[in-house]
């Protein structure tokens, strides 16, 4: 890898210093690197309007804490790599959709959050893959669910109970996340960001709020870093109790499916105690954060974490004990790790499979993170789930950690800075392991303190096909397990 092209992951960078190739050199590059074990983070425009305009690469050297960016000039045709990367071919789909590039020999040029409804609006059939076959039936579900639950369409291709492939069309929730942050000002974006996946607020605000440092040279202190990564921690906690307690339902397993409910109920309440709202909105801010604790409340949040920790363990731990329980998760919805490579798949989904894929490592909040990955290997529901259940663990060890250090400093967080103005023509990015995986924030400036690309990568986006390749050889009756089981988001796939 050429030094001029990589860069430290927390170190803008100016355009003007990015390589520059056209057409085909651009795929080639590309193709380059993903065959040396580098794994895509963005595929993303960089004129927002329609093509022919450049596209800008960021690959990972995860192992080496590295990023190679690179950009094409004006595009309108290129050549498809998502036959040979799948890695590729959700990036590929979107900008056709959002710029009408065409990826030729693309299998797969469907839209990615245009709905089969719009389709059928315009007068035209959405292009739904069919599988033909005597006694080879379909079956759609949604994407109006049963229960309060996210609108997204799936159609099954079963061969009796048999699943031969899944299809899962999203796109009901799509609110233009990113046109808007074009237009936001600066006190706008943190809300909307926190919006982006409701579940998921402490982690894109983070993202948010590190790219912003980065970009006007800002530090935070000691103080706030420790305030930052106990509401991300406790975020995590949180989504995993409730996670594993929605598993334990969809097997029938009543005592934990009850106990996490109320356990992550105690969970968001600690989070309200340390930010005034359940899911941390409103704690972020750009240089630091906007609350504090003292003493006593710290001493008070781990007499609560103690029982927390009890409590969650004890009812993973009874779950597991249960033979029912471990045939129902055991072998269901299983990949293997090569097919975690290939889709790129993040966070616990690919942890599951053996893939130390975490941001934490990659990217640390801290200098020195005491941190070692979770790690499963059958891929399949149980293995996930017992990634969940050892990252309570390290989430518990951190949340005391970060509580002790916040309870023996007698100092109080000065609150957030003003930093310099944001250079023109620079690229940042920000990489934070929210509780389902990588979060990306990537901006591009352009002139006047304004952003020219502001993409979201959502851990979702990159692991809704590991979902519809899990289900391939299973029975339709384990859909809704093998979904719990990933937890994805319809809107932070959306946005």
């Amino acid at each position: 890898m050429t030094e001029s092209f990589s860069f430290a992951w927390h170190t803008p960078l100016a355009l003007a210093d990015l390589p520059v190739y056209q057409g085909e050199n651009f795929t080639a590059e590309l193709a380059q690197k993903l065959s040396q074990g580098l794994r895509l983070i963005a595929l993303t425009a960089l004129e927002p309007h329609a093509a022919p305009t450049p596209l800008l690469a960021v690959l990972a050297a995860d192992q080496e804490k590295r990023l190679t960016a690179f950009v094409s000039k004006p595009l309108e045709r290129l050549p498809s790599l998502a036959l040979r990367f799948p890695q590729c071919q959700l990036f590929e789909r979107e900008l056709s959709e959002d710029y009408g590039l065409i990826f030729s020999d693309h299998p797969w040029p469907k839209p990615v959050r245009k709905t089969p409804d719009s389709g059928i609006q315009r007068g035209k059939r959405y292009p739904f893959f069919r599988t033909e076959g005597r006694q080879v039936h379909e079956v759609a579900v949604g994407p109006v669910h049963a229960g309060i639950i996210e609108p997204g369409h799936f159609r099954f291709q079963c061969f009796g109970e048999n699943v031969l492939h899944l299809e899962i069309a999203l796109g009901y929730q799509h609110r233009g996340c990113e046109k808007l942050l074009l237009k936001a000002k600066a006190h706008q974006r943190l809300p909307l960001l926190e919006c982006v996946a409701g579940d998921t607020s402490i982690g894109h605000a983070l993202a948010h709020a590190q790219l912003m440092e980065r970009l006007e040279d800002l530090t935070c202190s000691e103080r706030a870093w420790h305030l930052r990564t106990l509401a991300l921690e406790l975020e995590r906690l949180a989504n995993h109790i409730g996670d594993l307690g929605a598993i334990a339902g969809d097997t029938g397993f009543l005592p934990s499916s009850a106990w996490n409910g109320r356990i992550r109920g105690d969970v968001l309440t600690m989070t309200a105690m340390l930010t005034g709202n359940r899911f941390g909105r409103g704690h972020l801010a750009i240089g630091g954060v906007n609350n504090d604790l003292d003493a006593a409340l710290c001493a008070e949040l781990s007499e609560r974490l103690e029982k927390a920790r009890r409590d969650a363990l004890g009812s993973v731990k009874v779950m597991l004990k249960s033979e029912s329980v471990l045939e129902r998760l055991r072998g269901t919805g299983a990949l293997s790790l090569d097919q975690a490579k290939a889709l790129g798949l993040v966070g616990v989904c690919a942890r599951a499979c053996g893939l130390a894929r975490d941001a934490r490592l990659t990217s640390p909040l801290t200098p020195s993170p005491n941190f070692a990955p979770a790690l499963a290997q059958s891929g399949d529901v149980l293995a996930r789930v017992l990634v969940r259940e050892q990252e309570m663990r390290a989430s518990f060890a951190m949340v005391e950690d970060d509580l002790c250090a916040l309870e023996e400093d007698e100092s109080r967080e000065p609150g957030a800075e003003h930093g310099k103005e944001m250079p023109p023509h620079t690229l940042a990015l920000a990489q934070v392991e929210g509780f389902r995986g990588e979060i990306v924030h990537l901006a591009v400036t352009g002139e006047d303190q304004h952003f020219q690309v502001y993409k979201v990568i959502d851990p979702s986006f990159r692991n809704w096909p590991g979902l519809a390749l899990a289900l391939r050889d299973n029975q339709i009756s384990d859909f809704p397990l093998c979904n719990k089981s990933f937890n994805l988001s319809y809107c932070g796939h959306d946005l």
